[in-house]
């Protein structure tokens, strides 16, 4: 059975969750005029890069946002992959993809693992330390957070875990949009997974996002991608190519994991 995905490829309002939260609603209510599985956001969504107001506008244990998303899964029978939010807690603040069932039920909260120095994300916000593991549709997914692309140890230990479908929430610069385009397609073929990337559009104070969403299947093929403007992105997977190719090509199969422990081990010890 064919997997249905919506990417909300939008333009995000700096530092005014509330127009945000407006916004994306309306993208989320056009999306589901079709027949919809999966819908898909960008990261920091309801913020932006507004980094140093983050202590004012960061959602409180991310409830507001788990509300929201909760309503709109259950209301439309959907499930959702919403993006990232600044999510605060007690020890941090955490840039934190959340992800929703057709019930409207919150299965799963990542925290992005590698923060972006170019950006000074480490200055404003916390790294996480969990995996990005989670299941919909009874299909094994991981999801990771733009700069997470960059390392593909990273999420080559999920796909060794089973998952076949990565997802990836970003806000991606103009500049370098080739690499982040290389970069998942590469990310698709060397773990034999697909891939669904959803970018933002638009300015913020000190940069350009280019865009750019992709949805790629385990060959590399790009299925379907955004231009530079704020848009919906619609595509179909079939999650038994999966299956097809990986048994085609058996890469896992032909692994030698003793071989790289070994070459760790000893640039460790040095």
């Amino acid at each position: 059975m064919n997997l249905n995905i919506a990417l909300l490829q939008m333009e995000i309002s700096f530092g005014d969750p509330h127009a945000n939260y407006e916004k994306a609603e309306r993208l989320f209510e056009e999306a589901c005029k079709k027949q919809i599985d999966v819908i898909v956001l960008p990261e920091l969504w309801t913020t932006g890069y507004d980094l140093e107001r983050l202590k004012t506008i960061a959602d409180p244990n991310g409830e507001q946002t788990k509300t929201f998303f909760s309503r709109l899964a259950k209301k439309h029978q959907v499930n959702v992959i919403g993006g990232s939010v600044a999510v605060e807690k007690e020890d941090g603040i955490y840039n934190t993809l959340l992800v929703f069932n057709r019930n409207g039920d919150c299965i799963k909260d990542y925290a992005k693992a590698h923060l972006f120095r170019l950006m000074r994300e480490e200055m404003f916000l916390s790294a996480g330390t969990s995996d990005g593991l989670f299941e919909l549709e009874q299909l094994p997914f991981a999801g990771f957070i733009c700069y997470d692309i960059r390392f593909p140890e990273w999420i080559r230990a999920h796909i060794l875990q089973g998952a076949g479908i990565i997802v990836v929430p970003a806000e991606w610069p103009a500049p370098r949009i080739e690499h982040w385009r290389n970069l998942l397609i590469s990310r698709a073929i060397e773990n034999q997974s697909f891939v669904m990337a959803c970018n933002r559009v638009g300015k913020d104070p000190d940069n350009e996002f280019g865009g750019h969403s992709l949805v790629i299947n385990p060959w590399g093929e790009v299925l379907a991608e955004a231009d530079a403007t704020e848009q919906i992105l619609y595509a179909s997977i079939d999650p038994d190519e999966l299956s097809m190719i990986r048994e085609r090509i058996p890469v896992f199969e032909d692994r030698r994991p003793e071989l790289y422990k070994a070459l760790f081990d000893s640039i460790s010890s040095t």
